[in-house]
């Protein structure tokens, strides 16, 4: 071999090179309104290009590390391949291709990382950037609203932290703020307990993304945050729990959290009044039934994928006469993929995040480490979330989504047993 090519594959083979790609793009990923900002999307394109390129030379270069039944799960490569077929009856054949690479690209970033990085890589890098962005917004938050008391429109900032909030930070929204917070506080505390970083950095860390998730003050955040709180506290009940008592205890968790769903349907409106949400579930709520209405007319293939709604095209133009609002998404995940990718789609989708979520939770229950508790508390954080935005389909939800599935499919399932019965 050519010595220099001989250079440049022990480069891409390289420990060092799998950790600064990982951090380089789940920084890429949750900072994307920031660079958006600063470069425009060219600048962000350019970004996410030069990753992929640099992960598929690390894929080749360890292509004898991989096998091919642990790249991905079946069931996010159909949804894939269904949301791609839409080309053939989709408004716009160049839409879909652009919206498909919505969540192409952080399918195939979120594939190579989870590849070349475990679990506890996956949050030391996590931490890493959460911390740093996190830190970035307070200063930025403070900078606008004590020191200069002036808003940093390009950013998003409004500069309301003296008053109390709501801030934004570089995120660009109090929501997609309050949805990094909590996932930063999974990541924070998951590092404290297996000792990944230095007590007074946790402490500091933990701290810092409270602060902000509460100056957020998004009605949204608190749910997810007592969602969250719920979810830890269980698991740590299962985890604690005499192997033979585990069965009869999940179906009953099971049980509860089918009943609480169902109560919180039928009492959504003096909840959302407790939350003081009413304007902002009624916004959203007119949203949704535009979108179900619509959806209706095509239920098994949608209108075509399109990712986030263009500008003067149908149906969306007509849902945004009908709301009123400049809407981008329908601000809910699920309702987005039924409008868009119809019950195909919604059931692919569901089907990705449930046995994501079921293999990941069943890991954590069985296996010791602290560091298996991280996978299903970010995706139970990530699935919270996807009801009232649609974060999920793209940027950092998908990719965690991603990462996450590819990771608990690895763990636990066929791929694993059929690993093993080729190895043995």
């Amino acid at each position: 071999m050519n010595p220099r090519l001989a250079r440049v594959v022990d480069f891409l083979q390289s420990s060092d090179l799998a950790a600064a790609f990982a951090t380089a793009t789940i920084g890429a990923l949750f900072a994307t309104h920031a660079i958006r900002q600063l470069t425009g999307d060219a600048g962000l394109g350019a970004i996410t290009t030069a990753l992929c390129v640099i992960g598929a030379g690390m894929l080749v270069a360890r292509r004898r590390e991989l096998r091919l039944v642990e790249i991905m799960p079946t069931t996010l490569a159909l949804l894939l391949v269904w949301l791609l077929a839409s080309l053939l009856w989709g408004p716009s054949a160049s839409e879909t291709l652009a919206g498909w690479l919505q969540l192409a690209v952080p399918t195939f970033l979120a594939v190579v990382v989870a590849q070349f990085r475990d679990t506890i890589q996956t949050v030391r890098a996590t931490g890493d950037v959460l911390r740093f962005l996190l830190s970035v917004s307070l200063g930025l938050e403070i900078l606008s609203g004590i020191l200069i008391d002036t808003p940093i429109p390009f950013l998003g900032i409004g500069g309301n932290l003296a008053v109390g909030g709501p801030i934004q930070g570089v995120f660009g929204t109090r929501t997609v703020l309050g949805v990094v917070t909590m996932i930063a506080l999974i990541t924070f505390l998951v590092e404290w307990r297996t000792r990944s970083v230095a007590p007074g950095v946790s402490i500091f860390s933990v701290s810092l993304a409270a602060v902000l998730g509460v100056f957020t003050d998004s009605p949204i955040v608190l749910v997810m945050a007592v969602i969250a709180g719920l979810a830890t506290a269980t698991l740590a009940l299962v985890r604690r729990a005499p192997l033979r008592a585990r069965s009869t205890l999940q179906r009953s968790i099971g049980g509860a959290v089918l009943v609480a769903l169902l109560l919180a349907y039928v009492f959504r409106r003096p909840l959302v009044h407790w939350l003081n949400a009413e304007p902002d579930f009624l916004a959203r709520s007119r949203l949704w039934n535009a979108a179900i209405d619509l959806a209706q007319t095509r239920p098994v293939q949608g209108w075509g994928w399109v990712g986030t709604w263009p500008e003067y095209m149908s149906p969306y133009s007509y849902i945004r006469i009908i709301t009123g609002r400049d809407h981008g998404s329908a601000l809910n995940a699920w309702v987005d993929v039924l409008l868009q990718a119809g019950a195909v789609g919604v059931a692919l989708l569901a089907l990705l995040a449930g046995l994501a979520l079921a293999r990941a939770w069943m890991t954590a229950t069985e296996k010791r480490s602290t560091i298996y508790t991280w996978t299903p508390l970010v995706l139970i954080v990530v699935l919270a979330d996807s009801v009232v935005t649609s974060a999920l389909l793209g940027g950092f939800g998908w990719f965690l989504l991603v990462v996450c599935s590819v990771s608990a499919s690895k763990v636990r399932g066929w791929r694993r047993v059929l690993s093993e019965r080729v190895d043995g």
